[in-house]
């Protein structure tokens, strides 16, 4: 799909808040509610937009520990990795999991609510994986930037969607 600099505007401002109007959509791009209600169903139809959420406050919920941790696997494959994956995704103390280049297989945003419930997932839950091999962690002491919006400026010139 291409997107035009209405769209772009329509996704920067759904950035900012996903429960925008047609009406107010309309207001800050300049088309008719009918016009960005149309461009907003094709880009969730084209899976430009995945979905909507709210960004909670993780620390102020009671989540007091963010750790950035690394895992090394022990044998590599695609039944280890499936293995894996199955355990990332039952463990709602990972927030997000990457597969990454480097030292190690996989990155894993982990909040927890203090240090006891951290080292319990790592003791009881991380290390005990039979595909595990090494796991090394980073205590997030303080948060400089972090963004969940991306900047649609960086596309100028350029067709989303392509690979």
């Amino acid at each position: 799909m291409r997107i035009d600099r209405f769209d772009r505007a329509i996704l920067d401002a759904l950035q900012k808040d996903g429960a925008s109007t047609s009406a107010a959509l309309a207001e800050i791009v300049h088309l008719s509610p009918s016009q960005c209600a149309r461009r907003r169903a094709a880009l969730e139809a084209a899976g430009l937009i995945e979905g909507y959420s709210a960004r909670l406050n993780a620390r102020k919920l009671g989540f007091g520990l963010r750790a950035i941790t690394r895992v090394t696997l022990r044998d590599h494959g695609q039944e280890q990795e499936n293995t894996f994956a199955r355990f990332v995704e039952r463990h709602p103390q990972i927030r997000s999991a990457f597969s990454v280049s480097g030292d190690a297989d996989y990155v894993l945003d982990i909040h927890v609510p203090d240090l006891e419930a951290f080292a319990r997932f790592i003791h009881d839950e991380l290390l005990p994986h039979p595909q595990v091999g090494q796991v090394r962690s980073e205590i997030v002491l303080r948060t400089l930037k972090e963004r969940d919006a991306l900047d649609l400026s960086l596309l100028e010139g350029k067709e989303a969607g392509s690979r």
